[in-house]
């Protein structure tokens, strides 16, 4: 008996994650590889095409319905191009997506990393079930997503949900962005272990000079040991987070945000903190309709986010 699949297609700076995916998300093959991003964009091709046949060896080809692809941007949605990225600096006006859907003779779509994992949160992880929900994630930077009335909002653009660089403190820290007092400048994973380098190349009397060096890791351990030092800087970067995540929730009414990412790995503090700012900040009708959600799917977000995007595009 046929049955309906998607392929995933999960592509990063350094590994290509490949998987086909049946419509109630569960992976039935999958398929990893090194990028090896130096190798220029036809390489990186066929390496992608490596991945895809190797997945469809355990289907018939006949019974998949289309093919989806998360990548770092800058992208060209609608063409299917990766315009450039620091992930893959030697691309430029990559099409990824001609060469993919003619090969295979099946539908393929593209779109940015951050919006496919929403897409795999709200379809088969924490958001299953909702209308409208903004996925924020919350690592080395802080980026997001949002479905809005059961379809994924991009924005003019396609850049919508640039959540990090939301300013969240006037005159505030300088961002990469060149922009300054930007959420990613302040509430990231990389703000909290910059600002626990400082202290300890300062007079602070921390617990965190024990380490030969120091990440957010071992910010939130020391943290949950009593230092003074790395308690402040954690109160105080979460403090942003929840600003940030706040906003969102002020501006979309979401019936949940979902919030993944390295710094979820703090454990409660993180959700007890951005609870705190969305019940302070937020508009009482809004925030008491809406939950605060860690996501669920972990390192699989981007390969069932990609077979998300396929499936919501062929519906």
């Amino acid at each position: 008996m046929s049955k309906d699949y998607v392929i995933g297609i999960d592509l990063g700076g350094t590994k290509i994650y490949t998987a086909v995916v049946d419509l109630e998300g569960n992976i039935i093959s999958e398929k990893t590889v090194a990028t090896n991003v130096v190798e220029g964009e036809e390489a990186v091709l066929g390496r992608i095409m490596g991945t895809v046949d190797t997945v469809l060896k355990d289907v018939n080809i006949e019974d998949v319905k289309a093919i989806g692809i998360g990548s770092p941007g800058p992208l060209d949605v609608k063409n299917g191009i990766i315009i450039n990225s620091a992930n893959f600096p030697s691309f430029k006006n990559f099409s990824i997506v001609k060469p993919i859907k003619e090969k295979y003779n099946l539908p393929t779509f593209l779109d940015n990393d951050a919006n496919v994992a929403t897409l795999g949160e709200f379809m088969f992880g924490a958001g299953k079930g909702t209308e409208n929900m903004v996925f924020v994630t919350a690592s080395t930077g802080i980026g997001g997503g949002a479905v809005l009335n059961g379809r994924l909002y991009r924005g003019n653009t396609a850049n919508a949900l640039e959540i990090g660089h939301m300013t969240v403190m006037v005159n505030g820290p300088r961002c990469g962005c060149g922009n300054a007092g930007c959420a990613e400048a302040l509430g990231s994973g990389t703000a909290i272990m910059k600002r626990a380098r400082e202290a300890v190349n300062s007079n602070a009397n921390t617990s965190l000079k024990n380490y030969s060096e120091v990440t957010s890791k071992e910010v939130f351990e020391e943290a949950a040991k009593g230092d003074r030092i790395s308690k402040e800087i954690i109160n105080t970067s979460l403090s942003y987070l929840g600003i940030a995540v706040a906003n969102i929730v002020n501006i979309f009414d979401p019936e949940k945000v979902v919030v993944g990412g390295g710094v979820t790995n703090g454990g409660k503090i993180v959700f007890d903190k951005i609870q705190e700012e969305v019940d302070n900040r937020c508009l009482k009708a809004i925030s008491e309709n809406c939950v605060i959600e860690k996501a669920v799917l972990g390192g699989k977000a981007g390969v069932l986010g990609a077979a998300a995007l396929a499936i919501m595009e062929i519906k």
